[in-house]
């Protein structure tokens, strides 16, 4: 891969296996939206970014970014030290993931922030994207701080510390619902030290599993999906509707429980159960697959 600086941004050359819809319209994060040109742009770690892929010529282009925050922050945000052909080499020894890997070949699995996907995928209970995504930007404005990028308004995720001090009836103008008592919550316990979300990263995948369920409004899947998008832990086989569908349809004999589901992933996928995971949620919503 080679760096080249641009007019605010930088040009990657010679990517592979990287298209922003896929990776943006995965399942994995809320706040990156589609723009009119295709590209999309989004906020994380607090910084406002433009992303726009060409497949065909292997070139990324970033806005609103330099050399060196690329190096330091989204270099890693895009897990782009990593070969995503070996592991699509691997998983396509099966049919059904050669299947699923053509529908998504350009999907990067992010490094976000363990706090925000904590909130996020709290926010996610029996929820669809949009509405999740709009609880999100609605959260960000009331308790986070505004940055602009080409006139318009995008928020930063509020720290545990601001939401610690709201109180629950008050951010329920995010129209969350009976969520937000599980993020205040989260928020205290974050923001008291008693919740180390770094302590829980270093841990082994089902020590922090463990761990995370602790916390109310916590169960397997949620617990699963900050293990896999925030924690590296990709070992980790979130387990949704989507997910459920497609494996059972292409893999399991009559309906599972998400616990068998989880166990029959890690056997077969191994370490590489979380690739897997987001190349079959993608392909599951795509083509619509229902048992």
């Amino acid at each position: 891969m080679k760096l080249k600086k641009i007019e605010n941004g930088v040009l990657l050359e010679g990517v592979r296996d990287f298209e922003a819809r896929h990776i943006f319209e995965c399942g994995q994060c809320f706040r990156w939206e589609r723009q009119p040109d295709g590209s999309y742009t989004g906020i994380a770690f607090g910084r406002v970014l433009n992303v726009m892929s060409d497949v065909e010529k292997e070139t990324v282009v970033l806005r609103n970014t330099n050399e060196e925050e690329f190096q330091t922050l989204w270099l890693d945000y895009f897990d782009l030290r990593r070969d995503y052909g070996a592991i699509k080499s691997r998983l396509a020894q099966d049919p059904v993931m050669a299947a699923a890997i053509q529908h998504g070949q350009g999907i990067r699995i992010l490094n976000q922030d363990p706090w925000e996907l904590l909130v996020s995928f709290l926010l996610s209970i029996n929820k669809s994207i949009p509405l999740i995504s709009q609880n999100i930007r609605d959260l960000s404005s009331m308790y986070g701080r505004p940055v602009y990028y080409e006139g318009k308004r995008y928020d930063t995720f509020p720290t545990p510390q601001a939401l610690a001090l709201t109180e629950v009836e008050a951010m329920k103008a995010c129209r969350a619902g009976f969520r937000c008592r599980y993020i205040h919550e989260a928020a205290g316990l974050t923001a008291a030290g008693q919740l180390d979300l770094e302590r829980i990263k270093a841990l082994d995948t089902e020590a922090a599993k463990a761990v995370l369920m602790t916390v109310k409004g916590i169960g397997p899947k949620v617990a699963d999906c900050i293990l896999l998008f925030s924690m590296q832990k990709y070992d980790s086989y979130p387990v949704d509707v989507w997910v459920k569908r497609v494996t059972e349809f292409f893999y399991m004999d009559g309906s599972a429980s998400h616990k068998d589901i989880r166990q029959f992933a890690l056997e077969k996928f191994g370490g590489l159960a979380g690739f897997a995971q987001q190349y079959l949620f993608y392909y599951a919503r795509e083509q619509k697959i229902n048992k």
